[in-house]
């Protein structure tokens, strides 16, 4: 008998690669550390898996180089896996800009994954906890386990990031690219909130108050989305799609009133000798904790509208239009969906995701130095590139 391909991780990449291994005849054994599959995607889009986007593309993606993702893609849409979660019956509505979510239950995927496995005849070997791969003379590969030896015809590493290690997380995949020489690029939590300086300490007050918002980082991506002040900095889906773009020592800034001229708005409130004060004012619209704070902070003095100084109002305008921020980091893989980084791109095929240095060593999903923004872009990776790896058995 044939030896089997042997994928480590039974998270979505590694899933979604076994069965579709098996469906091609291949024997397969799917081997996962935890006690059961799919840790993270049972966890996912607060329970309910937001497992792809509607509007997928090269763009969404950080990468070390831009294109790599590009033929995964176009190959595995996420058109193709909408078509395997209607045929499980699987109801699911689109929350916003695009995102896909399980009307019920993030269980409901798992489930599927689990059941194509099962039948594509691919063995899944649970609390197996993967120590080293080797290669031998023939070619094949020997993956030593807390179980003893697999022999394997091709390996294929699925083991995710860095991120959330209460769910199990570890280096085990970046271990193993080091050992056969292959190149990691530097590895960050991503898609987590930002903390903030002792100067900013002042935000931790407003823990709890959400704002509608346009967050642009240095490198001139921007999103318009909420974000949500925490005890320990900012948090909500802008901050998370910003901590993917930024890096130490960089500012973000804010545009606190986004479809507002400000500077004609309050100009306006003087002509009309407004007798509120600013902070009242601009409480209208952001609350009136932050706007007072706001103030305190940054404009203590400001009185009535009709009374303010051009100057200081122009000052104001200009800050709620571009608050700018510099972050003291981001809070960590404990809260990190994903790590940013990962095998180098250049040591794969991005038709096969087949290591150039080493036949039939293969690296799929969030292990390999390609990252989604937020919104189901880092599932459909998963999905795409273990669809690829599993066309080239």
């Amino acid at each position: 008998m044939s030896l089997p391909i042997v994928v480590l991780g039974a998270g979505a990449a590694g899933l979604m690669c076994a069965l579709q291994a098996g469906r091609r005849g291949h024997p397969v054994v799917l081997i996962e550390h935890n006690d059961r599959i799919g840790r993270k995607i049972l966890i996912s889009g607060g329970g309910r898996c937001n497992f792809t986007n509607t509007s997928v593309s090269a763009k969404n993606y950080v990468s070390g180089n831009a294109h790599f993702c590009k033929s995964a893609l176009s190959r595995f849409e996420s058109s193709d896996f909408v078509a395997l979660v209607e045929a499980h019956g699987i109801g699911y509505h689109e929350k916003k800009l695009g995102q896909l979510f399980c009307d019920k239950s993030a269980r409901e995927i798992v489930a599927m994954l689990e059941e194509e496995c099962r039948e594509a005849n691919v063995e899944i070997r649970l609390s197996c906890v993967v120590k080293s791969v080797s290669k031998e003379s023939d070619g094949s590969f020997a993956v030593e386990t807390s179980a003893g030896r697999v022999p394997a015809s091709r390996v294929v590493i699925a083991t995710g990031g860095l991120s959330i290690p209460q769910i199990g997380a570890t280096e085990i995949g970046y271990r193993i690219a080091r050992h056969f020489g292959l190149k990691v690029t530097p590895l960050t939590p991503a898609l987590d909130g930002f903390t903030v300086k002792d100067e900013l300490a002042f935000l931790t007050e407003l823990s709890g108050i959400s704002l509608d918002v346009t967050l642009s980082c240095l490198n001139g991506i921007s999103f318009r989305e909420n974000i949500l002040f925490t005890h320990a900095g900012l948090s909500g889906p802008a901050a998370l799609q910003g901590s993917l773009h930024w890096k130490r020592g960089e500012s973000i800034t804010l545009d606190l009133l986004p479809e507002l001229d400000v500077l004609e708005w309050l100009m306006q409130e003087k002509r009309d000798a407004s007798r509120k004060q600013l902070k009242n004012l601009l409480g209208e619209k952001l609350t009136s904790r932050f706007a007072e704070l706001f103030c305190e902070h940054y404009h203590p003095g400001l009185g009535e509208a009709c009374q303010a100084p051009d100057k200081a109002l122009k000052a104001l305008a200009s800050r709620l239009k571009k608050w700018e921020i510099f972050p003291s980091g981001t809070v960590g893989y404990n809260k990190a969906e994903v790590t940013k980084g990962g095998v180098d791109t250049d040591e794969l095929s991005s038709k096969t995701m087949e290591s150039k240095k080493v036949p039939g060593l293969y690296f799929i999903g969030e292990v390999v130095d390609v990252t989604g923004w937020l919104g189901g872009f880092n599932f459909q990776w998963a999905w795409a590139s273990a669809s690829a790896a599993a066309e080239a058995f």
